[in-house]
């Protein structure tokens, strides 16, 4: 298990208990108590847990829009996903991203990953990514206006422009309901989709985040076309005949 996992693990275990000690983190993950001592430090420091005495307690009950994403399908994917993309985020980047449960994983990585010293921002319409992240000291957070989708946690709508059309990104990560070659990203909401491709045209560089089972396939309301996209990061099952399609397409895939 690599640090993030573990630190990941850590925070679930907090978002269900509240309270957890090291014993308790340490017989969960396997791991020693030393180690845990050292995780719960570091995590301390970084705002995402309070340390207590032979223990932590949950930074704050913000910890509980993240936890609804934890339960999505190909969890460990996602997560991979999300280490690669935090190598394509330089330090003191400002990165755009929409809502959706690998994005939230992306979130989560660059925040654990970034040097705290130079930190970094995030753009995003995603009020899960906001609530998480919006403790961390070395996170700045631009939330886009809008009308709060329940399904996705995403603002979606006209008041989200005036925002988005005011910023520049670096790079934008994109969650999608569907890719595929010939039709480009798609989401399953019409109102998603108008306000991703508002973010992603204010970014230099657009990265789709993606498990496989997302990949070769539409969905009802068009992002974007492929042309937008610079770079495909999936899980290792896409098959060679699959990505060599992207990358004829002239997009960089990256498997993981």
């Amino acid at each position: 298990m690599s640090r993030y996992e573990r630190w990941n693990a850590i925070l679930e275990l907090l978002a269900q208990e509240g309270r957890l000690t090291v014993e308790r983190a340490a017989e969960s993950l396997d791991v020693s108590t030393a180690t845990i001592r050292r995780d719960f430090d570091q995590l301390a420091q970084q705002q995402m847990l309070m340390r207590t005495r032979g223990g932590a307690v949950a930074q704050s009950v913000s910890y509980d829009l993240p936890l609804r994403y934890k339960t999505a399908r190909h969890a460990g994917e996602k997560q991979r996903i999300a280490e690669a993309a935090t190598e394509l985020v330089p330090p003191g980047a400002i990165v755009g991203m929409n809502g959706g449960t690998t994005t939230s994983e992306v979130a989560r990585a660059l925040a654990i990953r970034a040097d705290p010293e130079i930190g970094f921002t995030i753009v995003t319409n995603a009020l899960n990514i906001a609530a998480e992240l919006t403790v961390r000291r070395h996170v700045k957070i631009v939330l886009t206006g809008g009308v709060a989708r329940p399904q996705s946690y995403e603002l979606i709508g006209p008041l989200a422009a005036p925002v988005l059309e005011r910023v520049t990104l670096d790079v934008a990560f994109l969650g999608v309901d569907a890719i595929d070659v010939e039709g480009g990203a798609f989401a399953h909401h019409e109102g998603e989709a108008s306000v991703n491709n508002l973010l992603i045209s204010r970014a230099a560089e657009v990265v789709v985040v993606a498990d496989a089972s997302k990949v070769g396939r539409r969905a009802f309301a068009r992002i974007c076309s492929l042309d937008a996209v610079g770079t495909l990061i999936t899980d290792e099952s896409l098959s060679d005949e699959a990505a060599a399609r992207f990358t004829d397409a002239g997009i960089k895939v990256i498997r993981v």
